[in-house]
């Protein structure tokens, strides 16, 4: 998959460099002082680097863990996020990574024991609290692990902190190592959708929704926890009666009782971002949207967006209990 791997030299001899590079045996190493070199150059096209990314090995020396921003959450009080990795294998036209880094290229950062440890110690500051950490923030929790072994590595240190939290959010099929191992309380697997016209259009490279439900399935059938991240909502003519389908072939095959939360958000990127988004893909039906600026925010028309998150919610009441429910709301 990678003609290209980019080490720093510090991590050159780590056991996990080694473990990915075998992986690639024909990949050319390239050796640098900081990925930043490679990820943060100017003048790069994410969008040409997107067909063919290049795969970056580093290590993370600071703010392992950091907190997540304002709405990003299934209603814990404390909520943070880890990224052990950076970019996602998937080519979503809606995420705001493609206008936030300069470079499509995939970072994983190898030195996992040390965001561990820091997870350790942000859930020992708070022994009597409920904390929740995500960790499919800048990545895809699960598309790249047959790569980087990320449950493998992290489910452990979960299981021994009955008070922290894990979310897995994804769009991967790749469940097997959850498969294999036994569920814990303290972890939700939770997968993003849109409607299968809005996927097919806008989510390259993403398995199909009827694919993901089946996964959902069979984690359910295992003893996972799952959620639901209908975040964010796109808007389409007929949105009504699209979303109604999307939910119904979901709830029509899981069971509610195996459901931890289920979020709502519309679609909301950074002013700057959103520019950025623009540019790469100017012909993108999706940016021509019914838009407007809110505190630095581009998100769609209050009205419209009032509009979808009603009626996507009043449907979804009629699935689950409002207990179920976490909306995603835009800063005002």
């Amino acid at each position: 998959m990678h003609q290209v791997i980019y080490i720093e030299e510090a991590v050159a001899d780590h056991p996990r460099t080694k473990s990915i590079c075998a992986r690639f045996p024909k990949a050319t190493k390239v050796y640098c002082k900081h990925y930043g070199e490679i990820f943060n150059r100017k003048a790069q096209n994410f969008r040409l680097q997107k067909k063919q990314p290049a795969l970056i090995l580093a290590h993370k020396h600071t703010k392992h863990v950091l907190d997540a921003p304002d709405g990003y959450g299934v209603g814990g009080r404390r909520n943070y996020y880890f990224s052990h990795m950076l970019n996602c294998l998937y080519d979503c036209r809606y995420c705001f990574l493609q206008g936030m880094y300069r470079s499509a290229n995939y970072v994983i950062f190898v030195n996992y024991e040390d965001f561990q440890q820091s997870i350790v110690a942000t859930a020992q500051q708070h022994p009597n609290e409920e904390l929740w950490f995500f960790s499919g923030y800048d990545c895809d929790s699960l598309a790249y692990e047959p790569v980087t072994e990320f449950t493998k590595e992290f489910l452990p240190t979960f299981r021994q902190l009955p008070n922290a939290h894990l979310e897995l959010r994804t769009k991967s099929l790749q469940i097997r190592t959850l498969l294999k191992s036994e569920p814990i309380k303290n972890c939700v697997v939770a997968y993003s959708f849109t409607p299968d016209e809005i996927s097919q259009a806008l989510e390259h490279g993403v398995p199909a929704v009827e694919k993901r439900i089946e996964a959902m399935v069979k984690l359910q059938q295992h003893g996972w926890r799952l959620g639901l991240r209908f975040d964010p909502m796109i808007y389409q003519q007929g949105f009504e009666q699209i979303y109604q389908r999307l939910f119904e072939q979901i709830f029509s095959r899981l069971s509610t009782s195996g459901i931890h939360s289920v979020s709502l958000g519309t679609l909301r990127t950074p002013k700057a971002f959103h520019q950025n988004m623009v540019n790469l893909y100017p012909k993108e039906k999706l940016f021509a949207g019914r838009f407007e600026e809110n505190c630095g925010m581009i998100t769609y028309q209050k009205e419209l967006e009032q509009q979808m998150t009603e009626f996507c919610h009043d449907q979804l009441m009629q699935y689950i209990p409002q207990s179920l429910f976490f909306a995603c709301t835009p800063p005002e």
